[in-house]
């Protein structure tokens, strides 16, 4: 009996399952696929500001559905938004993908800190991550932009350009923390 209760907590373990029936690998790979959809948008609106000289969208949202004004009227809540939804979209990826072990472990030492990112585990991940933050795009402009808010964009390109940004840096900052454990 113990052999078998031995041998499910190591699948269990392998799985990225707790024996409690917790999923201790997804809160994992979702915290850490926040980290990135924050960071993500930092790169994309740092992109995007100079670019197309306007806020993000979410200007726009917050100005026709919580606001009282023009998009520029309120660019602090219009940033946050952004963030909210870049880390949100983030933690989806992270949660999502579970790609392959892209960082190296030492199996004689497993409480030593993970070693540099492994070619094998990165390239992949990254990739997910720009098709992830294309199809956001495509979402974005025709859901949200069209659909939503009624609007076309003027910065059509540097819109697209903000999410495969978004979408790289995103998939390169799972892809370069992700252990076989998680």
């Amino acid at each position: 009996m113990s052999r078998a209760i031995s041998e499910r907590r190591e699948s269990d373990a392998h799985d990225g399952r707790s024996a409690s029936g917790g999923n201790t690998a997804l809160v994992g790979r979702a915290r850490r696929g926040l980290e990135g959809g924050l960071l993500a948008t930092l790169v994309m609106t740092v992109y995007r500001l100079p670019v197309s000289r306007s806020l993000p969208p979410t200007a726009e949202f917050w100005a026709q559905f919580v606001g009282s004004g023009a998009p520029e009227d309120d660019p602090i809540p219009a940033l946050v938004l952004h963030f909210a939804y870049g880390g949100a979209a983030g933690a989806a990826f992270g949660a999502l993908f579970r790609g392959r072990e892209s960082v190296a472990r030492d199996e004689s030492a497993p409480d030593r800190p993970p070693g540099p990112p492994t070619y094998s585990g990165e390239v992949p991940t990254t990739v997910a991550g720009l098709l992830y933050g294309l199809a956001l795009s495509a979402f974005g402009e025709r859901v949200v932009l069209g659909t939503i808010l009624g609007t076309d964009p003027d910065d059509r390109v540097a819109f697209h350009v903000g999410h495969a940004l978004y979408g790289i840096t995103l998939g390169a900052w799972v892809g370069t923390r992700t252990t076989e454990r998680e």
